[in-house]
């Protein structure tokens, strides 16, 4: 388990910026009980060892006019590697499209987009997604509301796990 190779200041580390990436060098380091030179040298390894892989605003998408949120399930016609990698890095292309993941079973992709309007989606998904090559179909439902959205993992599940393996 990736997680148990990390001291539990590490974990904390994570954990306290997960919560809080704005937070000071001096302001982490006293929450994990650590001085601030040795707390920056373990978040810079962190960081160079890919646990932190950046910081990153959380932005309310409708407070800035995106009022649709939609997930799109793909089927390809074709899962040979190439044609998976390449749907992939498309995806990447697509500003509206702001989570890919790809699935086992029935779907091979659920896409997570945003647009202002319903239009506006209507026009990437006719324009773009539909006539994208070795897409086989595409279904969508529309986000009503989101109940929850919580970035990053759960560390006391982690530290449970950890404790029970000791």
């Amino acid at each position: 388990m990736a997680g148990a190779k990390l001291d539990p200041i590490d974990r904390h580390i994570l954990a306290e910026l997960q919560a809080d990436g704005r937070m000071t060098n001096v302001e982490l380091a006293k929450r994990v009980g650590i001085s601030a030179p040795p707390c920056l040298r373990r978040v810079r390894t962190l960081e160079e060892q890919g646990y932190i892989r950046g910081y990153h605003a959380e932005i309310d998408s409708r407070e800035l006019g995106f009022e649709v949120q939609v997930f799109a399930m793909v089927r390809l016609n074709s899962q040979a590697e190439s044609d998976l990698t390449a749907f992939e890095e498309r995806c990447r292309s697509w500003p509206l499209v702001r989570e890919c993941h790809m699935l086992n079973g029935e779907i091979d992709f659920i896409l997570k987009c945003v647009a202002p309007d319903l239009s506006s989606f209507q026009s990437f998904l006719t324009g773009e997604l539909l006539k994208a090559a070795n897409v086989a179909n595409v279904k969508t439902s529309l986000v009503i509301r989101g109940s929850k959205d919580e970035p990053g993992v759960p560390f006391e599940v982690l530290e449970e796990r950890i404790a029970r393996q000791a």
